[in-house]
């Protein structure tokens, strides 16, 4: 199958990686040069539990000369969609299938007005990636499972066409007929811990240990249930602890949410497409959401004092 990763950082390697090595064509697209540079020199080097292999798989900054693709997977951060899909236009072709597999809820709706709903498909993967160097990752694809489905929950050929590539290549992949509520069951994660990870600064093991954290997150996540039901979304979770619960299993006490990484680099997050989803969700079917608001309200602080922060060592380091 002819494949394009729009935003291949780690995860996104990860993934197309994993395609390019069981015969896949595939180019991995990402503003970093170094990191394209890198894989044009040696492969993509790709470090998983068997070792380290190194992967041949093309990589691009710009796919403005590329031509269309079979399969376009997005992967760019929530807050740049709309910029990457408008920029990737020569990717999509009569017959070409966008899938997101970002983290967070409303994606969809931005490439859909981008390239047409009737393109669009959706999913979760719970494969994982880590940048150790340009052209350099860390690849955890054993066991994690990849959801994908159409938006009107049909089982059509061309998604199943696309799970069997996927397993083809060792990625497990199933084909979910409920594909928003499985993007709604890892938002849930996700509200659960990111925005008070990042408020408060703390990794999981702090994090888990302060009762009122505990109650604020678990109204959060009782709030975005709300709007799932008033949405007439199908959630696994009946309970609004088990999100919270889920989201530390198996994970070090050290851990950080991507949040609170994204805090520290300076950057912004992707608060808008997670409680700030509940929230604008929650304003279209009349459920009030005010833990979430306010979780949304804080993070803005948060980005914008360190922001502010950063500001003038940027100053110091340009004279």
């Amino acid at each position: 199958m002819k494949i394009a990763v729009l935003g291949a950082g780690a995860l996104g390697c990860a993934i197309g990686g994993t395609l390019a090595e069981a015969g896949n064509d595939v180019v991995l697209i990402n503003r970093s040069q170094a990191h394209v540079d890198a894989i044009w020199a040696g492969g993509l080097r790709m470090r998983g539990p068997d070792g380290e292999r190194r992967v041949a798989v093309r990589a691009e900054v710009d796919c403005s000369a590329l031509g269309p693709v079979e399969l376009l997977i997005v992967l760019v951060k929530s807050f740049h969609t709309q910029q990457a899909i408008a920029g990737a236009a020569s990717l999509v072709g009569p017959d070409t299938v966008v899938l997101s597999l970002q983290n967070g809820l409303g994606h969809e709706d931005i490439l859909a007005e981008a390239v047409g709903r009737e393109r669009v498909i959706a999913g979760k993967t719970y494969v994982g990636g880590v940048m150790l160097a340009p052209g350099h990752i860390i690849s955890g694809t054993v066991g994690k499972e990849t959801l994908i489905g159409e938006l009107d929950g049909s089982a059509s050929p061309r998604v199943q066409r696309i799970a069997d590539t996927f397993e083809a290549a060792g990625l497990r992949t199933t084909v979910s007929t409920r594909i928003m509520g499985t993007i709604w069951d890892k938002l849930l994660i996700n509200v659960a811990t990111g925005a008070v990870s990042g408020i408060t600064g703390l990794p999981y093991g702090p994090l888990y240990a302060i009762p009122e954290i505990e109650a604020t997150a678990v109204a959060a996540v009782q709030e975005a249930m709300d709007v799932a039901r008033a949405s007439g979304v199908q959630i696994s979770y009946t309970d609004p602890k088990a999100p919270w619960t889920k989201a530390a299993a198996g994970l070090p006490d050290d851990f950080k949410t991507s949040m609170l990484q994204s805090l520290e680099k300076g950057s912004i997050t992707e608060i808008d497409f997670i409680n700030g989803a509940v929230v604008r969700w929650g304003q279209r079917c009349g459920v009030a959401t005010p833990v979430n608001a306010t979780l949304v309200t804080c993070i803005k602080g948060v980005e914008q004092a360190r922001q502010a922060r950063r500001a003038p060592n940027d100053q110091e380091t340009k004279t």
